[in-house]
């Protein structure tokens, strides 16, 4: 496949114990265990560099193996196959990588892969704090629980470039004269490609654009008006802390979240109880579908809020 992937520069191991290259494997990659075949004498190789906080990794064990692992816990591992097959086995699914597909691997995902005999990879391990701190840079949005890579395998032609980026990084941890100012540049251009190239949970729109953000937030509270949305919750949902919450829904309504939700429920509720289409079999009733247990206070709200009591809608659809 692509030579260009550390080349014998890089090589620790050459035609060796296979259980040698686990356990170098265990120390600078990535927690596993591996079972080999119970005939026969594989030969394993490995080429390896640090290269800033990423490693790079080139390995082929030489036998059928099978690799396994709970989880990576706190790195992602992205994996292109070079040469053979190998199985690999997710939730729920599994798929056969031949030469030139890639597989990335979540943190909280189990490992299980079963290497051919003439199987040779090249694995990327990135740290979940680069990829999060690409996201702070670049003011991108992520769920609480973390950047999240949501498809698993790629082909590398539909990855523009993404190739050719991984030789330059191979070849530059291969510079005598390398410099760490300029490795951890590379590391990050990485990481930003890998987040704008690939399927991810996270927004690449700007959280400086408060407008988009906002339009956002207020899209999801029409959406679930019968739902109980509590300002934790929303924050949560918005990516970002109650505070700033806050401060968005003042600066471009000069009111709270749970007003505006208020307002917005008792809104829905007037149109649907002026709507002749709208089928009202009580306003008691339609007041609790959207969450309003105290009856007499919903009624005083309404009021304040449109002049009129609910009951006095409903009878006015009928003029």
């Amino acid at each position: 496949m692509d030579s260009r992937l550390l080349s014998e520069r890089s090589r620790v191991f050459e035609r060796a114990d296979p259980y040698a290259v686990s356990g170098y494997v265990n120390q600078h990659v990535g927690s596993h265990c591996i079972r080999l075949p119970a005939a026969g004498h594989p030969q394993a190789s490995l080429n390896h560099r640090k290269f800033a906080n990423l490693d790079l990794c080139r390995i082929s064990y030489g036998g059928s193996v099978r690799v396994t692992s709970p989880a990576l816990e706190t790195i992602y591992h992205l994996q292109i196959l070079l040469s053979g097959h190998c199985l690999w086995r997710g939730h729920k699914q599994e798929h056969y990588l031949a030469p030139g597909e890639l597989l990335l691997i979540n943190p909280d995902d189990p490992v299980d892969l079963t290497y051919s005999d003439d199987c040779e990879k090249f694995i990327l391990k990135m740290p979940i704090g680069l990829l999060e701190s690409i996201c702070e840079e670049q003011r991108w949005q992520r769920p609480n629980p973390g950047v999240r890579f949501l498809r698993n395998n790629y082909r590398l032609d539909e990855l523009e470039g993404f190739i050719n980026l991984l030789a330059m990084v191979c070849q530059e941890a291969e510079a005598s004269d390398g410099l760490p100012r300029v490795q951890e540049h590379f590391a990050q251009i990485v990481a930003s490609k890998m987040l704008s190239l690939m399927q991810t949970n996270v927004s690449r729109e700007s959280l400086g654009s408060q407008t988009a953000s906002f339009e956002r937030i207020l899209d999801y509270i029409e959406r679930n008006l019968r739902q109980d949305i509590c300002t934790e919750a929303l924050a949560q949902q918005a990516s970002m802390s109650q505070r700033s919450l806050y401060g968005l829904f003042e600066r471009h309504l000069g009111m709270t979240p749970k007003h505006y939700i208020r307002q917005k429920k008792l809104e829905r509720i007037r149109a649907c109880l002026a709507d002749p289409s709208c089928n009202v079999r009580s306003v008691t009733e339609l007041a609790l579908d959207y969450g309003f247990l105290h009856l007499g206070r919903f009624s005083e709200t309404y009021k304040a809020l449109f002049g009129e009591l609910p009951s006095d809608t409903l009878k006015r659809r009928g003029l």
